[in-house]
């Protein structure tokens, strides 16, 4: 008789860490250009993602949270580029903490993804706000676009550095619970649903996500130069990108780890 297909055709949960400590292997190995090309493109994912979400917030009347919620919604768009499209996230390369935990890699093989990776999203921002600077769409809703993109920055450069590494926190375990549901999937579909609810919660619910900043406070500051400090962006994007580190290695791939992969490979049906 046959074993019960209590998860379907979904990956089990114990597979899927195995899928992801191979992934952290794969992405540990591939050399630097491919890595750092792959960025470049997350980055500009995920800025499309965070414009989606600017302009869609932009003069809703639907009352906070389901205009958040909306937001969010359109946000996922990056990730799912980033997953389903293939690119090299840094904040979803946090999970390349459980292949070094197996020592499948070695520290400096994992230092060397996340640089490349930061590296390479940052660059991928930057080009983006640049574009979306020269094509004008700020301008969309009469301007009304602007004003949210200032806003959105004006209120991520004014938080705290305890609040801004605590919200960072939050946002990486849910992204990387999004990516690791994904590794779950089969298919396509499967992978965008799996998306869909971690990466709107966070959003909506207003946690910090380091490479979104960059594209947020940059274009904000492109569009009020006097109104938001490098200062105040630096420390928001160093507090965030501390918090996203801790938040993706210790609450999730640090937990997966112990879980499923201290002892070696599980027998199969172990986490029935």
């Amino acid at each position: 008789m046959s074993e019960p297909q209590l998860y379907g055709e979904a990956y089990r949960p114990s597979e899927i860490a195995q899928r992801v400590e191979n992934m952290g292997v794969a992405k540990a190995r591939a050399d630097s250009l491919t890595v750092l090309v792959l960025a470049v493109m997350a980055g500009a994912f995920i800025s499309l993602g965070a414009l989606f979400f600017t302009v869609v917030v932009t003069g809703s009347t639907l009352g906070f949270g389901v205009t958040r919620l909306l937001g969010g919604l359109a946000f996922c768009l990056g990730l799912v580029l980033v997953v389903v499209g293939g690119a090299e996230l840094f904040t979803g390369n946090n999970l390349l903490a459980m292949a070094w935990a197996s020592r499948s890699i070695s520290t400096r093989d994992v230092l060397r993804n996340w640089l490349l990776a930061y590296v390479g999203n940052v660059v991928g921002c930057l080009g983006t706000v640049l574009l979306v600077v020269w094509g004008d769409l700020a301008a969309l809703g009469g301007g009304a676009v602007a004003e949210t993109a200032v806003t959105i920055a004006r209120s991520k450069a004014g938080l705290g550095i305890g609040e801004a590494f605590a919200r960072g926190v939050l946002c990486n375990a849910l992204v990387c619970l999004a990516v690791w549901l994904a590794m779950g999937g089969r298919s396509v579909t499967d992978k965008i649903l799996a998306i869909l609810l971690p990466i709107s919660g966070f959003v909506t619910i207003g946690f910090e996500h380091s490479i979104a900043n960059w594209f947020f406070l940059p274009f904000g500051m492109a569009l009020d130069p006097a109104g938001i400090s490098m200062v105040a962006a630096a420390r928001n994007l160093a507090a965030v990108s501390a918090g996203n580190i801790v938040g993706g290695t210790l609450l999730v791939a640090a937990v997966y780890w112990l879980a499923y992969l201290r002892a070696g490979p599980r027998p199969r049906g172990a986490d029935r």
